[in-house]
């Protein structure tokens, strides 16, 4: 929707709040430019609100309109507005008190990298103390007299991170996430409008906030994909981080013990190897499907009767299955893009969702002759009830979105496990995501298989992430053992211990096909009436056709084809540039369409 003409009798501050009539409905509206009163008639405005957008907000909703190619509305919708000041803002003063934050040597070498780098990666293996360095950033910025956004993965902003900020910094921490009260909220926002917030930590949601003097952005685990928002606009939080550092001239840290190639590839990045945790750790791999096999029970055990905890991590569990020989282990790959295949029953074939390659399934695996040919998946809730069935006394808990639907219940959890409450986590990648657990001496690792043959141009990235991420939470306190079911030992046990090997490996799997050295964009279409979707594609993808230096890559049903009783169809592009297919989306976009650019699920 392009912005409409009103007028007013006063003049009005562009970034301005304001209510409107539209279709004889009230609506909400921002103040974008002042124009010359037009020739046709205009309604005048209601009323101006006691909020406002300030210049950078208004850049920055520009910005997002433009590359995700979303309405201006859309965009503003995400941003949460200043407050006209009723009484003076306690503005930040600087401050020169001592730090009681402790760098080693190689922090503080690390430290003084971040701090010349416009965009800086922090590589820092689990336990290396990258939250003590991000810490003492935040004091530098206090000290300063700036504000600091600390971003973390919306499932792992966790009591423990909010724990150690406020033993710190006190009362000027703000935790900003979708689960607060609304008591909460107000508090929060009390915070951020007098001044006394220093560091505003939260997920996605807390770089939209009204911040003044803001000084730098931490984004933890950047490799995360829940930064990338699943509905319009779909925004990656991330990349909206790096450019309100251009846009605002201040320092972004990235940090991670698993960097996504693209943040590699991309910015400068200083290494912290090590941890200071003593106890070591011993890797064993099973080769065998996704299984509670006997290797597995006799582990937990042994870890019971020594009154011990464990972990058992599963995948999260996909809409599509990847068919995988059990007595081999080899797996079906797509003969166009090194991806895995999924299968689709209804179909009886495997087909890949990047070039829409497919083939039938088969009856024995080509490598071995074998006719047990499997794409069963084991899930949480079945794991939970085939331990407690097997061991009657242990205290068993489900970790997955399923169960931990609150924050309040992701804290009790965390509480009773680490009070020796319960014996044994079972869940997805809740249980990777930067939780302390202080006792943990076994950790299960199944259905890496599964990870690592899904058709995703990621899937070895996104398996050696979550065993490395995984593995990570054991053996804090004493010794631990990892049991890893897998086929593919060979490919994990080369990279666990040198992640940046495979980073560079990677990097020729990818050139000249996908991220970081290809743009991609998604589009989809989806309508009840399946007809109308498929006619909408077809329409684009025709007008997309004239655009030699986009590359349509498939043009199909999605892989799952109907959702909310609606069809779904899409288009895959790709490019050397975003700026070509923005410029070949915006001038073929259809009513239907609805952009994901950097996409990263492709189900």
């Amino acid at each position: 929707m392009e912005p409409l003409s009103y007028k007013f009798s006063q003049e009005l501050l562009l970034g301005s709040q304001v209510c409107i009539y539209l279709n004889k409905k009230e609506k909400r509206g921002v103040i974008l430019s002042k124009e010359e009163e037009p020739e046709f008639e205009t309604l005048f405005i209601e009323s101006v609100s006691d909020f406002y957008f300030s210049s950078k907000q208004r850049a920055l909703a520009k910005f997002i309109a433009s590359y995700y190619i979303c309405s201006l509305g859309d965009a503003y919708a995400l941003l949460t507005p200043f407050q006209k000041e009723q009484t003076p803002q306690i503005l930040m003063q600087k401050a020169s008190t001592p730090s009681k934050i402790e760098l080693s040597n190689k922090q503080q070498e690390a430290c003084n990298f971040l701090q010349k780098q416009k965009v800086g990666l922090l590589f820092g293996d689990t336990g290396s103390g990258k939250t003590e360095i991000y810490m003492k950033l935040f004091e530098q910025m206090i000290a300063e007299g700036k504000r600091s956004i600390f971003l973390m993965p919306e499932i792992s902003l966790t009591p423990q991170m909010a724990q150690r900020l406020e033993e710190h910094f006190g009362d000027g921490v703000v935790m900003w996430h979708s689960k607060l009260t609304p008591k909460q909220k107000k508090v929060a926002q009390e915070k951020l409008l007098s001044g006394r917030a220093k560091i505003i930590a939260g997920p996605r949601s807390a770089l939209f906030l009204p911040i003044r003097d803001l000084g730098l952005i931490v984004v933890d685990e950047e490799h995360d994909d829940s930064y990338k928002s699943a509905s319009r606009p779909r925004y990656n939080a991330r990349d909206i981080a790096i450019y309100m550092g251009q846009l605002y001239d201040i320092p972004v840290v990235l940090g991670s013990a698993t960097p996504s190639l693209t943040s590699y590839v991309k910015f400068p990045h200083i290494r912290l190897k090590g941890g200071h945790f003593s106890s070591s750790k011993q890797f064993i791999y099973e080769r065998s499907v996704e299984s509670l096999s006997p290797l597995v029970m006799n582990a937990l055990e042994k870890r019971l009767k020594a009154k011990e905890q464990s972990i058992v991590f599963l995948p999260t569990r996909a809409n599509f299955k990847y068919l995988i020989c059990q007595e081999c282990g080899h797996d079906f790959k797509c003969a166009f893009c090194s991806v895995g295949l999924s299968v689709h029953q209804k179909s009886r074939a495997l087909k890949c969702h990047y070039c829409n390659f497919s083939q039938a399934i088969p009856q024995i695996c080509p490598e071995c002759g074998g006719s047990h040919l499997s794409s069963a998946r084991l899930g949480t809730a079945e794991a939970v009830l085939e331990i407690e069935k097997q061991f009657p006394e242990a205290r068993v808990e489900q970790f997955d979105r399923d169960v931990i639907t609150t924050a309040s219940k992701l804290k009790k959890a965390l509480k009773r496990f680490n009070d020796k409450e319960s014996d044994i986590l079972v869940g997805t990648q809740m249980l990777s995501k930067g939780h302390d657990y202080h006792g943990v001496t076994l950790a299960v690792v199944l259905g890496m298989d599964n990870m690592l043959n899904m058709s995703d141009y990621r899937a070895r990235e996104k398996a050696l992430s979550a065993l490395i991420q995984v593995a990570g939470r054991s053996g804090r306190a004493k010794d631990a053992l990892v049991l890893v079911q897998s086929f593919n030992e060979s490919f994990f046990s080369e990279y666990l211990e040198n992640y940046e090997a495979f980073l560079e490996s990677e990097k020729e799997f990818r050139v000249e096909l996908y991220p970081p050295y290809k743009k991609l964009c998604r589009i989809l279409f989806s309508h009840k009436n399946g007809s109308k979707a498929q006619e909408s594609m077809r329409e684009m993808e025709a007008r997309l056709q004239h655009f030699t230096d986009v590359e349509i890559v498939s043009a199909k049903k999605c892989a799952i084809e109907r959702v909310a009783n609606k069809y779904r169809f899409e288009i895959l592009l790709r490019s050397d540039k975003s700026t070509a297919l923005i410029k070949a989306i915006k001038a073929s976009k259809v009513a239907l369409a609805e952009i994901d650019m950097d996409p990263i699920e492709f189900g």
